[in-house]
């Protein structure tokens, strides 16, 4: 029989593995309660206005009926047991967050005895953090796939973020790792809890006070790299849910090696390659928010994405006849295209640009980087070096840090043609 210290030990070391921390977009404010969730985070990250918050990271138990050849707490791994009570839970985070720990609470769990069973105590553990405890601060609950839909919609209300992780990103594929589960048991929480959104954003326009439901909306997680997906299976299964579902957020979690035993899965050393994570994150990012679509990324002829430069790179490196970009009188969304160019310092070069024709000094002030960007952009005072023509040697002087002396050019500014 483990103590309370044991068990937080073990079920809190077991949610490690759970990546979907991110800045939270919740509003809930405090009315008359403790805490307040506007704009916190998850477990040591960094919030829109530079703040660093964390949350409470635990799961209610890691028992689970289920046997995810990928994960630590399938039943056939032979691990401590532990489950938290919903009392257990509710104290525990009151009293972090009374000692100034924690903002909030990330909330998951094994699936033990059934989806329904086991949901209807996380769903107990939030309303009483909510309606007993008077608790405003944020709260990231895992669904369980499979539960009622009057339980997810209960949960709901009590909430600010609520996700469904998706696994693997191929049904093929999940099929080899995880037999007993299925896409479909994802996607109909997902969709339950987008069309509750969406009445209540519907009620808001009719009546004056609506309850929250989900406010910072809802997202999944997908495992990558413990089944054979390029990476376009994966960003085009990722690009079906931002747009079916209205996720928040995808997660990309690199495959971590926990089961050597199983011949299916594939064994790396002793820590997976972080990189194509990354790379898969930046590709997110470039669809989201640089207004790029998945076929200019990924594509039959391009599957995979290239770990030694980023997605944005690669793409300029492929589509020269693009190339260079006037930073002087192009658009915002070309100029947010450009290599080193982020939309913070765009935004910036069109505002600085009323007063003036940009020239390099001026561009260096405004903290794009320059040394990526300058070839793929003119501006007043650029000159052309013939040197940089081609994009094989442009790759070059990126990748190698010593780049070779013809490579290195005498002018201020360097360009593709």
């Amino acid at each position: 029989m483990f103590g309370f210290d044991d068990k937080l030990k073990i079920l809190a070391d077991a949610a490690k593995y759970d990546v979907s921390c991110s800045s939270s977009g919740g509003k809930r404010k405090n009315t008359n309660g403790i805490g307040d969730s506007s704009a916190s985070g998850i477990c040591h990250t960094y919030t829109e206005d530079g703040r660093c918050v964390s949350l409470l990271k635990i799961l209610m138990t890691n028992y689970c009926i289920y046997d995810c050849s990928f994960c630590v707490s399938r039943r056939s791994n032979d691990v401590q047991r532990a489950a938290f009570s919903v009392k257990e839970v509710v104290d525990l985070t009151m009293n972090f967050y009374r000692r100034n720990y924690i903002e909030g609470l990330f909330l998951s769990s094994g699936i033990f005895k059934s989806a329904d069973y086991t949901m209807e105590r996380l769903m107990q553990v939030v309303k009483k953090l909510r309606m007993e405890e008077r608790f405003n601060g944020y709260i990231h609950l895992k669904a369980i796939p499979g539960a009622s839909e009057g339980l997810l919609k209960e949960a709901g209300l009590y909430v600010d973020r609520m996700s469904v992780n998706l696994e693997i990103p191929t049904e093929e594929g999940l099929k080899l790792v995880a037999p007993e589960k299925d896409h479909q048991s994802v996607r109909e929480p997902l969709a339950i809890v987008k069309n509750e959104i969406k009445a209540v954003q519907r009620d808001k326009k009719l009546f004056k006070k609506v309850p929250l439901f989900v406010p910072a909306g809802q997202s999944t997680q997908m495992v990558i790299g413990a089944t054979p997906e390029n990476d376009l299976q994966i960003m085009e299964t990722a690009n079906d849910y931002y747009k079916n579902f209205n996720l928040k957020r995808v997660y990309y979690s690199g495959y971590i090696p926990i089961n050597a035993q199983d011949s299916t899965l594939p064994q790396v050393g002793t820590a997976p390659p972080l990189v194509r994570e990354n790379r898969l994150y930046q590709t997110d990012w470039l669809l989201r928010f640089y207004g790029f679509s998945l076929h200019e990324i990924l594509n039959t002829n391009h599957q995979h994405l290239e770990l030694e430069i980023d997605p944005k790179l690669s793409w300029a490196l492929r589509n020269p006849q693009y190339f260079p970009i006037d930073i002087n009188t192009a658009d915002y969304q070309w100029i947010i295209r450009i290599p080193g160019v982020g939309r913070q310092s765009a935004r910036k070069i069109i505002a600085a640009r009323k007063y003036g024709r940009l020239k390099e000094f001026q561009l260096r002030k405004l903290g794009i980087a320059f040394n990526r960007a300058k070839y793929f952009m003119i501006c007043q005072d650029s000159l052309v070096n013939p040197g940089f023509m081609y994009p094989e040697n442009i790759r070059k002087a990126l990748v190698d840090p010593n780049p070779k002396p013809q490579l290195v050019a005498s002018v201020s500014q360097l360009t593709l043609f």
